[in-house]
């Protein structure tokens, strides 16, 4: 094999890797510019940007910090030690949200090579789990997690967790009567109306019971029964700007990547933080700093993954 072939697959294995950290919608709005071998810059692709439901870009960044995160595993898996700018040049260049290259040799760990083979294991689940507790010590783990990159993730208590299922389905109700809101959602979860996005095998059933555990994307084909007491955690940051969402993103991924670890599933209820962005209204109480995901945990089936764009497309050409 010679050295620009094993540069070609060196560069598409970090790309492979990154290109399956989870997203909003699926939306995976994410593109990258490998200057050089050991120097690769993450931008945020504006075609895949949510206007109506995310008009601050937090969720685009919450996303591209997931697959930041992926990214400095993948480098660290190859031997080598990421060094990461978040935001270097955010006024010369537009869509620039990480630079990071490849420092000196740095030996692997066997932690970060579990994590790094369950990159395209981590599936979203919007299936009912079981009624089985997740275990403290496994949130303990989760919890250490997310503060290993500048985040907090806050187990909620049981009441805690069903006043913020009903705050859900208010903002879910809501959000059904903006029309706007509900196109954007169609554009990226209707069936055939694009290869990415949420494909219906991947929507889950309707609750037999309300409140939803579960996001509805309006074209569930059936019902089942969901855990009584689902199992949330909301995961915050300190601060509410652009460099916290990146910082939320890499720890979002690696609670998920250490979740799957255990076995676990999970998914997401953010449409509180949807409607709280698209309406300017302050954030929902809680105990630590400003919530950036709402997650929900639990042990569930094998789900499908979703459609992931190809390696190939997600770099940007060089003329």
């Amino acid at each position: 094999m010679s050295i620009s072939t094993a540069a070609d697959l060196g560069t598409r294995r970090l790309l492979s890797a990154a290109g399956q950290a989870p997203s909003i919608l699926n939306t995976q709005p994410w593109r990258f510019d490998v200057v050089t071998r050991e120097f690769v810059e993450l931008y945020a692709d504006p075609d895949r940007r949510l206007r109506v439901s995310d008009p601050r870009g937090r969720s685009l960044h919450v996303s591209c910090g997931a697959a930041l995160f992926n990214l400095r595993l993948a480098m660290r898996v190859s031997g080598q030690r990421p060094m990461v700018w978040l935001l270097p040049e955010p006024d010369d260049e537009p869509g620039l949200l990480a630079a990071v290259r490849a420092g000196g040799p740095l030996p692997v760990t066997q932690e970060q090579r579990e994590l790094y083979d369950l990159i395209p294991v981590r599936r979203t689940s919007r299936l009912p789990f079981t009624a089985r507790p997740v275990p403290l010590a496994v949130m303990a783990e989760l919890r250490i997690a997310a503060s290993r990159e500048g985040a907090t993730l806050l187990p909620l208590s049981r009441a805690a967790a069903a006043d913020l299922l009903d705050y859900a389905a208010i903002a879910e109700d809501e959000l059904t009567r903006d029309h706007a809101y509900q196109a954007e959602l169609a554009a990226w979860t209707m069936a055939g109306a694009r290869f990415d996005g949420v494909p219906a095998y991947a929507h889950g059933p309707r609750p037999l019971r309300d409140p939803s555990p579960v996001r509805d994307f309006g074209r569930r084909s059936y019902q089942a029964r969901f855990e009584e007491r689902p199992q949330l955690a909301v995961l915050s940051t300190p601060g509410d700007r652009p460099l916290d969402w990146l910082r939320a993103g890499q720890a979002l991924q690696r609670v998920l990547l250490v979740a799957a670890r255990h076995g676990l599933s999970a998914s997401f209820l953010n449409q509180p933080l949807d409607l709280r962005d698209m309406r300017r209204r302050r954030d929902p109480h809680h105990r630590r700093g400003h919530p950036q995901m709402i997650i929900r945990f639990g042990y569930g089936p094998y789900v499908a993954r979703a459609p992931r764009r190809p390696a190939a497309e997600l770099e940007t050409p060089h003329e």
